[in-house]
């Protein structure tokens, strides 16, 4: 099996586009995004971009890196945000514990009967499979995917090397 650096650049990319379908389609289901999930959708984005650029043709070695980048990136944050669920460190304040704070609330705010909007809470597991959360396999995914965009670089500049060589 050959590998071709657009073809797995492409392929690392439509990962991460996976990644974020799977992520729309739970959502879809009702279960809610904390803040931390939806920070983690944003390098996919970025990731899904540059396999377009990709595919359309700009390949420079820079690319493929941004590519890596962007997986290492919402990898690192889902860890993050593992360690938040499985009480390893402390989480953002803004979505972690009870999530309110009444001594910034007044007496208007206490007895309201309007239901606010919802807070996804960070440190709650919302769905996991095998014992492993929602953060921890974008984090798994996000690191293969990782992997992928490193082998696309190092395909690219073996192109370059060589054709270098060659003239």
């Amino acid at each position: 099996m050959t590998f071709d650096d657009t073809k797995t650049g492409v392929v690392a990319a439509a990962g991460s586009g996976l990644l974020l379908s799977t992520a729309w389609t739970f959502q879809a289901f009702g279960y809610a995004p904390c803040s931390m999930c939806i920070l983690q959708r944003y390098p996919h984005v970025a990731a899904v971009l540059v396999g377009i650029l990709v595919l359309l043709g700009l390949r420079h070695p820079v690319m493929y890196l941004l590519g890596a980048a962007a997986a290492a990136t919402t990898g690192t944050i889902a860890i993050y945000h593992t360690g938040v669920e499985r009480d390893w460190w402390e989480g953002p304040t803004s979505c972690t514990g009870s999530g309110q704070n009444l001594s910034s609330m007044d007496v208007v705010d206490l007895l309201s009967t309007d239901a606010g909007p919802t807070l996804v809470m960070c440190d709650q597991v919302a769905w996991e499979f095998l014992s492993i959360s929602m953060a921890s396999w974008n984090a798994i995914g996000s690191f293969g995917l990782m992997l992928l965009w490193i082998i696309a670089l190092s395909i690219r500049i073996k192109k370059r090397r060589y054709s270098a060589h060659s003239d």
